[in-house]
């Protein structure tokens, strides 16, 4: 029987698989970090369900939140099937599912307002009003380029999955005018100063950057929160769940769901509006007229002028 250690090679082929599967750099860099950090952890042992569960163990001890013990779980899932290890897995923990967000996570539309005036430079504010109007992921940014924009049709692939991302009009319009003004002709509009596409460690600091500017917290300032704020601005304006799943390019509505979870706030006006508590009837002020008041009035003479 072989023994279930993990090594280097089982690493490089987990990776070559990954990268066979079409997974984004950013997930596969997170698989292979959680598979080496679980492998630090055993420190030569061998993989078994008892170690799988006592390393879920160490990270509640050292306070990780459940929703991040489960991705690492996820990835350490997604090993264990490479390596058909099936039962070397063990059980995520149990979230219970949130019916609003806390209102520090959630990205107004009056901030983001914000963040565009507190943009650096027209291309960091072209940046956020392309993620935000648009509803992409950010790593599907690189598939906006000169020619797709003059088609109005940027094709983008992320998961395994490829869709048609319908733009604004005005988006477009201002994308081709910014190419023009900085002599890009061909390839990806959004790029570093090498030429190359902006990544998302660059991106990411760009949006904390204007966060401060703006005065808008920065956890509520990130590229998952623009797409988040164009799914709920899609639903007010009239479109629908089915329609919103497709233009997010999800699988399942229920995934879609999570994206449009209102704040805390807004549920409380919500239910504070509904009118279900018994409310007693007031009873008219019936106003009693002053009878002494009325004879003073009749025994005063009228004083005659002679």
């Amino acid at each position: 029987m072989t023994t279930r250690t993990i090594t280097p090679e089982a690493v490089a082929g987990f990776r070559a698989q990954l990268i066979a599967n079409s997974c984004s750099v950013h997930t596969i860099g997170r698989y292979l970090h959680d598979v080496i950090s679980y492998s630090a952890f055993l420190g030569g042992q061998e993989v078994t369900s008892e170690t799988t569960y006592a390393y879920k163990q160490s990270l509640v001890d050292r306070e990780y939140k459940p929703s991040s013990i489960n991705t690492i779980l996820a990835s350490l899932f997604a090993f264990f099937s490479f390596m058909k290890w099936i039962d070397c897995g063990t059980q995520r923990m149990i979230i219970q599912r949130t019916t609003y967000l806390p209102e520090e996570k959630v990205l107004t539309e009056k901030e983001y307002g914000k963040l565009l005036k507190a943009a650096k430079n027209p291309r960091d504010r072209l940046l956020l009003e392309t993620l935000c109007s648009s509803g992409i992921r950010v790593s599907e940014l690189r598939y906006f380029t000169v020619e797709a924009v003059k088609r109005r049709d940027v094709g983008v692939l992320c998961k395994r999955k490829n869709r048609s991302v319908i733009m604004p009009e005005a988006l477009c319009v201002k994308l081709e005018k910014f190419a023009k003004e900085r002599g890009i002709t061909s390839g990806v509009i959004f790029r570093g100063q090498k030429g190359r596409p902006l990544g998302r460690k660059r991106i990411w600091a760009i949006m904390k950057e204007t966060a401060e500017r703006a005065g808008v917290l920065a956890s509520k300032v990130h590229p998952h929160n623009l797409r988040k704020l164009f799914a709920r601005t899609f639903l007010k304006n009239g479109g629908d769940m089915p329609q919103l799943s497709d233009v997010l390019g999800h699988s399942s509505i229920e995934t879609t769901r999570i994206y449009i979870k209102s704040t805390g706030d807004e549920h409380r006006k919500l239910i504070n509006s509904l009118g279900l508590l018994y409310r007693e009837e007031e009873t008219p002020k019936t106003i009693t007229k002053n009878p002494s008041r009325k004879k003073s009035r009749r025994g005063k003479k009228k004083k005659r002028h002679y």
